[in-house]
């Protein structure tokens, strides 16, 4: 086995103290020309790389790096539009405090557990897409301060960033009522994990992923002020990919009388539909509207552009961020605003 070359070496084979050492790789300033060029030379000749940089950062208690962890694989932050547009508002947020980002994800949970109790960090900005339980978990155990974003349930104990999902849900719930819809579907995210297709109301009820929930109440809610009942909107749960969107879609419009609005519970959800309605023929706002959330960038690139419910993403990355580098101990729960952003998907239903 080889030998691994330490400072204390290079040191003693150059003829000067470990401390001088040190300070050739860690302060050469402060050494004179001719005993910095001998250490060099002799750690050349060793084949010493140089000090440890973790050990360093670790040593000055900060490494002035943010990790971003999530239960999904690490193809989740380039592939899904809403990640895409929250790790740039991440990015911007590390790039004003000089900091680094360290993407933390396993296929998993024992490496999901090995990567952030290993990961080098100062804190971390929590997707909880899912497991988000799990993640706050093996978070704490780092005890280090810590965000969560989309956290399946209320927890007054964790620093959270977030919306109102409730009132963005009822601003586009009912801006299609009032466009004179009364044939509505949902086509929701992901309530319970595994599980696709239509759900009743018990198992609305019984959610594990509270925002999932949350959306769907304010839709109903908004839709209930104008006459219309829960029971005459058929919710279809999904896994936000083209596979279980495309087969509620094939159920809806395979019945008697196919919706005339589709709410759809993320503007990834909305763009699968379009998709799959133009393939058909069916036309969009003509035959049926479509209406998304979230806001991203190619919902304004859609055929037709995509009505939703825009979220600040961006800033709410920023402010993730921004609440670990100012950590004060105490858990900090912020609320941002929504808009209804009203485009070319969504129009009066057609005439009987």
């Amino acid at each position: 086995m080889t030998r691994i070359v330490r400072l204390s070496d290079v040191a003693k084979a150059a003829g000067v103290s470990q401390g001088t050492a040190s300070n050739v790789f860690n302060r050469p300033d402060i050494v004179r020309k001719e005993v910095r060029e001998r250490v060099e030379a002799a750690a050349r000749e060793l084949g010493y790389a140089g000090p440890d940089p973790k050990g360093r950062l670790l040593r000055a208690g900060k490494v002035n790096a943010i990790g971003v962890a999530t239960a999904e694989p690490l193809s989740y932050f380039f592939e899904d539009p809403f990640a895409r547009v929250l790790m740039a508002g991440i990015a911007s947020a590390c790039d004003m405090q000089g900091a680094g980002i360290s993407l933390v994800s396993a296929a998993n949970d024992e490496k999901l557990a090995w990567n952030i109790q290993s990961a080098i960090v100062d804190g971390f900005v929590l997707f909880c897409v899912e497991g988000g339980n799990r993640l706050v978990e093996l978070t704490r155990e780092r005890k280090l301060p810590f965000v969560a974003l989309g956290l399946e349930h209320e927890d007054a104990s964790v620093s959270m960033v977030g919306i109102d999902d409730r009132a963005g849900a009822a601003a586009i719930a009912g801006h299609l009522a009032d466009l004179g819809h009364r044939r509505l579907a949902i086509l929701s995210l992901q309530l319970v994990d595994g599980r696709t297709g239509l759900v009743t109301d018990a198992e609305i009820a019984s959610a594990i992923y509270h925002n999932s929930r949350y959306r769907i109440e304010g839709y109903r809610a908004a839709l209930a002020e104008r006459g219309i009942a829960a029971a005459d909107v058929p919710v279809y749960e999904t896994e936000n990919d083209r596979t279980s969107v495309e087969a509620a879609l094939a159920s809806l419009f395979g019945s008697a009388e196919p919706p005339t609005a589709l709410l759809c519970m993320s503007d990834r959800i909305a763009l699968f539909a379009l998709e799959w309605l133009e393939a058909r023929g069916i036309d969009v706002p003509g035959a049926v509207s479509v209406a998304g959330f979230d806001g991203v960038p190619e919902g304004l690139l859609s055929n037709p552009p995509l009505t939703t419910v825009a979220q600040p993403i961006a800033e709410i990355g920023r402010m993730a961020v921004q609440s670990i580098f100012e950590d004060a101990g105490e858990p900090r729960h912020l609320r941002l605003d929504v808009a209804l952003t009203i485009r070319g998907s969504t129009a009066p239903p057609p005439a009987a």
